[in-house]
């Protein structure tokens, strides 16, 4: 297996073409919980062009009806780029000061589950929610302000990598 890194510059690229509009290639979950997190993968596959398609612990999609939880629920995909020793995107928890475009967030409005997956696509002061930038789905933005959203808890996930197999 051979690490590549993710290619940030392509994760942006695409949410702002997207970011407004839905990828005809991918189902659109807005009424069935919302697309919040299948958008962000979508970017994240944009940088990384490589999918995990274990049954178990994956993340991948080929259709609405054939797909990873991890590719469309908040705590799998958490899960998944945090845990990943295998084939695709890996990361970790990070502090607010190590973010990095490309990077993501994830909300908790009621301060016990994460619900909400958010791109961070634009980076002033990284330790200023004000200068934090998101791009999401479901609540359609591009560089909307973090510091926005109403939420009790926040976390961050680097994307360190990217492993494919040879």
């Amino acid at each position: 297996m051979k690490e590549v890194d993710y290619n940030r510059q392509k994760v942006v690229e695409y949410a702002k073409k997207w970011a407004y509009s839905r990828n005809p290639k991918y189902y659109n979950f807005d009424n069935v919980g919302g697309d919040c997190t299948n958008f962000v993968s979508q970017c994240i596959y944009s940088g990384s062009n490589v999918m995990n398609y274990s049954k178990q612990n994956g993340w991948y999609y080929i259709n609405g009806n054939n797909k990873a939880p991890a590719w469309s629920g908040v705590e799998f995909l958490y899960n998944f780029l945090t845990k990943n020793k295998l084939e695709g995107p890996y990361g970790e928890d990070v502090k607010q000061n190590q973010i990095e475009i490309g990077d993501i967030a994830q909300l908790s409005f009621n301060g016990k589950t994460f619900s909400h997956t958010l791109l961070i696509t634009k980076i002033g002061n990284r330790l200023d929610l004000n200068q934090i930038f998101i791009s999401s789905h479901t609540f359609d933005s591009f560089n909307k302000r973090i510091s926005e959203y109403n939420f009790e808890k926040i976390r961050f996930i680097h994307i360190n990598k990217v492993r494919k197999y040879l």
